[in-house]
């Protein structure tokens, strides 16, 4: 892993590439291997975001003394210009206790045209700042004079002390420039160094779903930025309940289940920005399931995109101008939609179990105690 110590701690720059010459193994089991089977429909070869082809992820992680622990993770969507090859793209608010940059042009036009960043509520700006920023360096990009930056966000501030606005425009483009294709680093890295789910350690997850050929062997992917509570469920297990731990439990510290989820799902079928949008939709039933009541003060968002080179939106291109393209029925979405649920459960319990307890500044979220919670749970879907 490419690192740069920071003035008062490590600040480390994590590629799918770093992780994959680290065998992609995480200290802690995924949830499949751990014997955890969500769903019904087969995983992707890295069971992650990244097996939609071209799709890059990279981290930036901050972590500083005690009181400093926030990042950054960029989602690219393929190794071209994203700005001049514009992907079709659909959003949606499921509760909008939160901030979503450039949501309202991706509504509107239906469509991305820089890396999906994400990052801590207050460093919103920096992360914009970054895209933009690196948007323009491009080659070909010489005469743009406006570009929707893309950036979701959780609230950290439970362990980061988010009023430092600790990230900076610098370390958003390192993010960037450090995504990559490959396995993806997940728990307490990049933009999920400090967040807490369910009460306990959260952060970054990621899944995928292969569909069979008969269905159009498509593959849908998805990571998430876990920072959201409820009473958790795992596969249908009630692990919450049995741990005696969640909002309702009085027994927790934070005592709320007020936070927030961001879903950025990647697929490769080709698809227009209303099915997208459909296929974001969906999303949340992943998320409910995993023991969400998406509480008032959540802030719960999904962008989904598609890197069909049929359905991109290609500038400058011969013949463009009023070009239509392929694109999958409506009939043919069901398949797609229980991919989109499934994957999205399976990268939050992914996010949990790659966590690691962490002190912070206001207090210490622990890793989900996986020596309880294994036995009820390995074994549960199948």
């Amino acid at each position: 892993m490419g690192k740069t110590i920071a003035a008062a701690g490590l600040l480390a720059i994590t590629s799918a590439a770093a992780i994959a010459g680290q065998g992609g193994k995480a200290e802690a089991p995924r949830a499949r291997e751990a014997g955890v089977t969500i769903g019904v429909l087969p995983a992707g070869p890295r069971n992650a975001i990244t097996d939609v082809a071209g799709v890059r992820v990279g981290h930036v992680t901050i972590e500083e003394g005690r009181d400093v622990h926030t990042g950054v993770t960029a989602v690219v969507p393929h190794g071209g210009n994203v700005f001049r090859s514009r992907v079709p793209a659909g959003f949606v608010a499921y509760n909008a206790f939160g901030k979503f940059a450039g949501s309202t042009q991706v509504v509107e036009l239906g469509e991305i045209e820089t890396p999906i960043l994400l990052t801590n509520t207050l460093n919103v700006p920096e992360a914009m700042a970054a895209a933009v920023e690196w948007t323009l360096a491009q080659p070909g990009n010489e005469k743009v004079r406006s570009v929707n930056a893309v950036v979701g966000e959780t609230n950290d501030g439970f362990l980061n002390d988010i009023r430092r606005r600790r990230v900076t425009i610098a370390d958003a483009r390192r993010a960037i420039e450090a995504a990559r294709e490959g396995p993806v680093a997940e728990g307490a890295v990049g933009a999920g160094t400090g967040t807490v789910a369910f009460e306990y350690k959260g952060g970054i997850g990621t899944a995928s779903r292969r569909l069979p050929a008969a269905m159009g062997g498509w593959t849908l992917g998805v990571l998430v930025q876990s920072n959201y509570g409820g009473v958790l469920n795992i596969a249908g297990v009630p692990v919450g309940q049995r741990l005696g731990r969640h909002e309702f439990a009085g027994r927790v510290e934070r005592g709320t289940a007020d936070g927030s989820v961001v879903i950025v799902i990647a697929t490769d079928a080709p698809l227009s920005d209303r099915n997208l949008r459909r296929i974001a939709e969906r999303a949340f039933i992943g998320i409910g399931r995993t023991g969400s009541s998406f509480s008032n003060g959540s802030g719960d968002y999904a962008i989904a995109f598609s890197t069909h080179a049929a359905v991109r939106r290609e500038e400058g291109k011969a013949g463009a101008v009023g070009a239509t393209a392929a694109e999958l029925r409506n009939e043919a979405m069901s398949p797609l939609f229980q991919a989109a649920a499934e994957a999205t459960e399976e990268a939050v319990i992914n996010s949990l179990f790659a966590a690691r307890t962490v002190t912070g500044h206001r207090g210490t979220a622990e890793q989900l105690p996986l020596d309880k919670v294994l036995p009820w749970v390995a074994g549960a879907g199948k």
